[in-house]
């Protein structure tokens, strides 16, 4: 049996980070998210799950994910036709952040409104940069970790140095 601190040592290891992608195609930009997470230590994993291909598929991960003890903030990359990032959200307890990619000004134009118009009581934040949505999920874990807290705080420290 571990000891009643063992957790407070190691916490960051029980936070996770599901990035489900709709499509492989959008691979590089989740592992842009991923590189900041591991900066924290923060457990991350890229799935492939198209709510439009197969739904049954993310509907296990939810119920799965919403079955755990452990914190989790989902993390959806779509672009096009975001039917993911809504599904997601609708049945999961957790937060789910949006970071969608866009192959150009255009595309961005066209397909953001699929991932900003939600309905009701589906709520999806939105984060364009994958390094934001990456920052956005270690503080949401900061508000009860005070590790990840004292982290954030150094980073902030030294990126106000540099001005």
């Amino acid at each position: 049996m571990l000891p009643l601190g063992f957790f407070y040592l190691f916490p960051a290891f029980l936070m996770y980070v599901p990035i489900v992608l709709g499509s492989k195609a959008d691979t590089e930009h989740a592992e842009k998210i991923v590189d900041v997470l591991r900066e924290f230590g923060i457990k991350t994993e890229i799935i492939v799950a198209s709510a439009h291909k197969v739904p049954e598929k993310v509907v296990k991960l939810v119920e799965e994910w919403n079955q755990s003890k452990d914190p989790i903030v989902i993390i959806d990359v779509v672009g096009m036709s975001n039917g993911l990032g809504g599904v997601l959200a609708g049945s999961s307890i957790h937060p789910v952040i949006a970071c969608p990619p866009f192959k150009d000004k255009e595309d961005y134009l066209i397909n953001i409104h699929s991932t900003l118009q939600m309905p009701s009581d589906v709520p999806q934040l939105t984060v364009l940069s994958p390094k934001n949505a990456a920052l956005a999920t270690v503080r949401i874990f900061a508000v009860s970790n005070p590790d990840l807290r004292k982290k954030l705080h150094e980073r902030l420290k030294k990126i106000k140095a540099e001005y």
